[in-house]
């Protein structure tokens, strides 16, 4: 009975040796006081973030992702919202007060820069970098979250490493901002509300990791000696956080909840609506109240509408109550999103352009590689000759090629080397077969046929 009991305290042992946060954690002072430096945007702090926006919207308008990643590098936005989650984890109600007017003032700043950016642009189309922030994800919320514990447990290492910025990169909170601008200056609410609502929910993951971590990591709270106002201060620390937490909750359900509904939409298309010579051109969920519209447009030959009908009472099986479908047959129908149809044309004409690139690329090595060969091989050819004038002086003219050659039994190929020689006087048949074995040694062929002429 005792030999579970060791094994389960030794492999407690293994875990804390390995996982303790504790072992590598810096002054904790000295990380507290290095987060709060980052929560002031004031003088510098706040021309570098407007700097960063301006980078970041010229990134996003001409769509390009180096420029996106390097105003994120330098962007100082992480500093409020990692100071919310710090303040809620020491119970210090000032540092959250700072970090709170800190973080509205970056949010203003951010957007109203972006807003002028996108009003004075020339360019009013909006790229593919700019529509990936239009609307957020499962996995945005999941990347703000371990992106946020990330950068906590860097902070408080003695060894801050590149954590930091690839935190700042992976949970991109500057585009989001960046798309809200766009939305203000074009007019588009849409884009603004699904870019600001990234935003926060961002935001509000991250600020929720940095809290978990520092109590994980049992940061000292602030100790207060009126335990009133101790009281008083718990209390709206607690008020504020479930003030925040409550919509971010609602609105992450929502994500969650849409991410398994078009996944399970997806799966409805793919698998009901794939018919022979007949193409998936364009797919859309359309939401109208508590009904869902699923829109598909298809092209090649016209889908019976028994068919149709057939899948449009399968949505059932899939659970997908409450959602009509609606299939658009044929280029001249009313309704059919160009502008999608015109980007699933490119994106088929770029994934086609590029295998077909792949594979005369394979080619082009394969020749270049028989060439090669063959080039060796006419050099060897030309050497031989002179080594074979000293052995055979009647010798006149020698030729070396490779061939496949077939059996008609088994039909098995292999390749045999032919050499093709012309003596004067022509030798014997001893002496061809000596030949024979010394250009088979020579070329280090493993079948050698020798016409003799």
């Amino acid at each position: 009975m005792k030999t579970p009991n060791r094994n389960l305290f030794a492999f407690k042992e293994f875990l804390k040796e390995y996982l303790d946060l504790r072992k590598d954690k810096d002054n904790e002072l000295a990380t507290v006081e290095s987060i709060r430096k980052g929560v002031e945007f004031k003088g510098a702090n706040l021309w570098i973030l407007i700097f960063a926006i301006f980078m970041a919207s010229l990134g996003l308008n001409v769509n390009s992702t180096a420029v996106i990643i390097g105003a994120m590098l330098i962007s100082p936005l992480m500093g409020p919202i990692m100071g919310i989650g710090l303040s809620v984890g020491l119970n210090d109600f000032e540092l959250m007060k700072r970090s709170f007017k800190s973080f509205l003032v970056a949010t203003a700043f951010s957007v109203a820069t972006s807003t002028f950016f996108f009003l004075i642009s020339p360019i009013d189309e909006a790229q593919s970098e700019l529509l990936a922030r239009t609307s957020p994800t499962i996995y945005d919320v999941l990347i703000a979250l371990f992106g946020g514990l990330a950068g906590v447990v860097a902070f408080s290492t003695k060894e801050k490493g590149n954590v930091i910025p690839g935190v700042a990169i992976a949970t991109a909170l500057m585009p989001p901002l960046c798309t809200a601008g766009f939305g203000l200056a074009t007019g588009n609410l849409v884009y603004f509300m699904g870019a600001f609502y990234l935003y926060f929910i961002n935001s509000v993951f991250i600020s929720v990791a940095t809290f978990i971590g520092v109590r994980v990591m049992h940061f000292h709270k602030k100790e207060f000696v009126d335990v009133t106002r101790e009281r008083t201060v718990r209390r709206t620390i607690v008020f504020l956080v479930v003030a925040t937490m409550c919509p971010a909750i609602y609105l992450t359900y929502h994500i969650i909840k849409d991410s398994f509904y078009e996944r399970t939409v997806n799966r409805f298309v793919t698998e009901e609506l794939s018919f022979d010579k007949t193409q998936i051109l364009d797919k859309k969920v359309i939401h109208k109240g508590d009904s869902t519209e699923i829109r598909v447009v298809l092209i090649g030959e016209d889908v019976p509408v028994a068919s149709l009908e057939i899948a449009q009472r399968k949505l059932k099986d899939y659970k997908l109550n409450n959602t009509r479908l609606t299939v658009v047959q044929g280029m001249n129908n009313s309704g059919v999103d160009v502008t999608s149809i015109r980007a699933m044309v490119m994106e088929d004409f770029y994934k086609n352009s590029e295998e077909q690139i792949k594979e005369q690329q394979k080619k082009i090595v394969q020749l270049e590689k028989a060439l090669t060969s063959y080039k060796t091989f006419d050099e060897t050819g030309r050497n031989i000759v002179q080594e074979l004038k000293v052995l055979y002086p009647s010798i006149q003219t020698l030729s070396l090629n490779r061939a496949v050659e077939t059996r008609v039994d088994s039909l098995r190929s292999d390749t045999v080397t032919f050499a093709v020689a012309k003596f004067s006087p022509k030798p014997g048949s001893a002496e061809q077969n000596k030949i024979r074995q010394w250009l088979k040694a020579r070329i280090k062929a493993k079948e050698l046929r020798l016409i003799v002429e």
